[in-house]
């Protein structure tokens, strides 16, 4: 049985990541340093699986070297990170060190155990690094400009994976993805808040007048891909892994509100609510996926409408995930300077 190594797995990305490998016969180590966004409850469906093991460790941590040494994992998909932008306004300083400087670490151990045994590093990055796409869409050869200290730490931590690539040969792939959804995810990110609110009868806060654009991705196709990269993928090579499906916030909120009240009539009176765009606010993220899907015959099986529901029902039978987590981290609106 292969050893897979996931970092940040007790995150959103991660979580449904690893339950997709112990699906398919991996042996999962999950290392985790256990913040805000880490959420054993996103654990709790496999946690006693003989092919689950979590190890509680920030990635800048040199214990990172024995751990690969002494499970020597085929894999390790790096998606330990802060990813949250309106933080990064705030507080950009841990974004820098878990993005960067964690990043470096972990480069520094994989560059000695990879000479030693054959293993592949999926760095997991955003389209965020590409900043504003005003018409179009960025492929993986299109320039770095981002916007936020989220994109350009996560930018940073690209070109450092490109870098040891080039300089020392290592086996490493990095990907670019576009704004996921689906269970387990914080609701401090949109959908998730725009259920949560439902939930409680609250209004929905949408920046400025809603026409930000995203493409978005259900968690599950993204992951689905992640592991076409580590079984097909070739080391040094980007990845886009996108749906091609671009929908700005106002959109996303109303085909939220109309599935809510297909599925469970519930508040018919919810308000969207205008407010203060955060700084920097980018206006379009776009990603052409065609390289994945040529080179390693990946596809998105989700449609929007369908993923919405699946993402729905998940938050609806899992209320007590909510109270896993401060209400302040819920709440509270960040990055209005």
């Amino acid at each position: 049985m292969k050893k897979i190594i996931v970092t940040g797995g007790l995150g959103f990305i991660g979580s449904n990541l690893i339950d997709l490998l112990i699906m398919k016969k991996f042996y999962v180590i999950n290392i985790d340093k256990v913040t805000y966004s880490s959420n054993f409850y996103n654990t709790k469906e496999f946690k006693k699986s003989k092919k689950y093991k979590f190890i509680k460790l920030d990635i800048k941590d040199k214990k990172i070297n024995e751990i690969l040494f002494k499970y020597k994992p085929a894999c390790i998909f790096n998606l330990a990170a802060e990813t949250h932008v309106d933080r990064s306004i705030d507080n950009p300083e841990s974004f820098i060190e878990s993005n960067i400087v964690g990043v470096y670490n972990l480069l520094e151990s994989f560059k000695k155990y990879s000479k030693k045994f054959k293993c592949k590093l999926i760095h997991i990055s955003t389209d965020e690094v590409y900043g504003d796409i005003l018409k179009g869409r960025s492929n993986e050869k299109y320039p770095y400009k981002p916007s936020s200290p989220y994109a350009a730490s996560k930018a940073a931590s690209d070109h450092l994976v490109s870098s040891y690539v080039r300089t020392y040969k290592i086996p490493a792939i990095v990907t670019n993805c576009s704004n996921n959804y689906g269970p387990r995810q914080h609701p401090e990110k949109l959908i998730p808040k725009i259920i949560y609110n439902i939930f409680n009868g609250k209004p929905i806060p949408i920046y400025g007048n809603g026409t930000n654009s995203r493409e978005w991705i259900y968690v599950k196709d993204h992951c689905e891909a992640l592991i076409k990269v580590y079984q097909k993928g070739k080391g040094g090579e980007f990845y886009n892994i996108g749906s091609n499906k671009n929908l700005n916030n106002l959109e996303v909120c109303k085909k939220i509100l109309n599935v809510s009240k297909k599925i469970n009539k519930f508040n018919k009176n919810i308000k969207i609510v205008f407010v203060k765009d955060r700084p920097g606010h980018d206006i379009r993220y776009a990603l052409n996926s065609n390289k994945i899907k040529k080179k390693l015959k990946w596809y998105p099986k989700t449609n929007f409408e369908e993923g919405v529901k699946l993402t729905f029902n998940w938050y609806k039978n899992n209320k007590s995930y909510y109270k896993s987590l401060s209400k302040k981290d819920i709440n509270k609106r960040l990055g209005i300077r």
